[in-house]
């Protein structure tokens, strides 16, 4: 069982539990688990998706709240002689050695130290990314185990796998000494639903930290609502986001390392007192896309970004050119990121140039149904030959800085009949699919459950919008 730093507080500040600590340490690592196992410190529950009574609320609520230390030894004299296992937990640092981090899971032995630092397989422990989580059973200052759970330590597994490190002691027998086991093993990761809830106080990222939420689950936020708000000019302090996603653990436990997340499964947005809905739905033999309640797709015929997430540095309005010093109308957006960031085709087309030409440096041009077109300018790459078929989202090239351009960004054109128009006025504008009369019944038999689970955390997070309707 895993216990918390509350452990050593409660240690260090009961004299009469530190004495029975010397004599029963069994008793102790007992006695510690019981008083966590009847205390609060933190709590966060995931309603099951397929659980809820019909027309039922899940109730979910994250918890933090101080604990005050009850008194021990009363616990330690009812406990008996039970055989219990206290493991202390942490996680790599930056500056991390081999001492330091047995010095902080408590461990009180140079052999050990000695052993992990030559062993070719024990001595990873600190290789790679920080924040690996490692969990300790330590005796007497002694390490009993160690397990180490951190990134797969190759690329295409990163996404799917972990890797865990063990060190056991294996005790002397007669005359054979103590030595250790090493085993590495790469280990799928597990993916369980996570609900969170955030309100906008500054940004969506800011407000998406708080909430504890992934950097790529907020990353799909800003895809999948993309075409509702825009999140550069319409964004409100008060508006607020709940998202049901696939989190992903090692052995049952949160990852501490970061990587990718899974795919968001149902969110709601509020933004401006209006509700934006969306749940992720596979029709038999097509696609899977996300759906409002009404089983219209999400996704239209044009994105309204070329970037996955990037900062609008100028948009489609009168500016100051910085390059020819005077007021001309911008008849693009400017989208800011670093050099090499992929650059995505808004819609399906066909290419019909793709070169340099004069101040747009490297850039390409796709032509689209309707009379329409779109040209991504100042490429350092491109990535799509003249004549070629493109489907929406494909990769056409990356953003860089050639022609005139004073940083790397990525200008952006849509034109109508020749004509350079708003891209995000076209995006909304667009048309989206609709499911099938049979698909339809089938989406809202699936996703009743999940769209009430959004409805529950929807109630924390009203941030001054009406209540939204209900699901049922």
């Amino acid at each position: 069982m895993t216990t918390s730093k509350l452990i050593e507080a409660l240690q260090s500040g009961a004299q009469s539990f530190q004495a029975a600590a010397h004599r029963h340490p069994r008793r102790v690592s007992a006695a510690v688990v019981a008083l966590l196992a009847g205390s609060a410190v933190a709590a966060f529950g995931v309603a099951p998706l397929t659980a809820l009574p019909q027309g039922a609320q899940p109730h979910i609520a994250q918890i933090h709240e101080t604990v005050a230390a009850p008194e021990l030894p009363a616990q330690l004299a009812n406990l008996g002689d039970q055989a219990l296992t206290l493991y202390r937990s942490d996680v790599t640092r930056p500056a991390d050695t081999v001492d330091s981090l047995l010095a902080r899971i408590g461990v009180d032995d140079m052999d050990t130290a000695q052993f992990i630092r030559n062993d070719p397989v024990a001595g990873t422990i600190l290789q790679g990314r920080t924040g690996k989580s490692v969990k300790a059973s330590v005796e007497d200052g002694q390490l009993q185990q160690l397990i180490v759970r951190g990134p797969a330590d190759t690329t295409n597994d990163l996404d799917t796998h972990f890797s865990r490190l063990t060190i056991t002691r294996v005790q002397a027998q007669g005359s054979t000494p103590a030595r250790w086991d090493v085993r590495k093993e790469l280990v799928p990761l597990e993916t369980v639903p996570q609900l969170a809830s955030g309100t906008i106080q500054s940004s969506l990222y800011a407000a998406a930290d708080d909430a504890h939420v992934p950097d790529g689950v907020t990353n799909q936020l800003a895809e999948i609502f993309g075409n509702d708000i825009d999140f550069r000019r319409e964004l409100r302090k008060g508006d607020a986001f709940s998202v049901l996603y696939e989190a992903h653990t090692a052995d049952g436990e949160p990852i501490t390392w970061g990587g990718s997340a899974g795919r968001v499964l149902a969110a709601r947005f509020i933004n401006q007192d209006k509700n934006h809905d969306a749940v992720w739905f596979q029709e038999p033999g097509k696609k899977g896309a996300y759906y409002d309640l009404n089983g219209r797709s999400k996704t239209r015929a044009f994105l309204a970004s070329p970037l996955a997430f990037s900062r609008v540095t100028s948009g489609f309005a009168m500016r100051f050119h910085p390059i020819l010093q005077k007021w001309r109308a911008h008849l693009g957006v400017d989208f800011g990121a670093p050099t090499g960031t992929p650059v995505r085709t808004v819609g399906d087309g066909v290419v019909t140039f793709a070169g340099q030409q004069n101040g747009y440096g490297n850039v390409i041009q796709i032509q689209h149904s309707g009379n329409r077109m779109t040209v991504y300018a100042h490429l350092s790459r491109i990535d799509v030959r003249n004549g070629q078929h493109v489907e929406q989202g494909a990769r056409i090239g990356a953003v860089g800085a050639t022609g005139w351009a004073t940083g790397p960004h990525l200008h952006f054109e849509f034109k109508l009949s020749g004509h350079q128009v708003d891209p995000m006025t076209i995006a909304r504008a667009s048309d989206s699919q609709v499911l099938s009369p049979q698909a339809l019944t089938q989406f809202r038999q699936r996703t009743v459950d999940v769209a009430q689970t959004i409805q529950a955390a929807g109630q924390w997070q009203t941030a001054g919008a009406q209540s939204g309707p209900r699901f049922e």
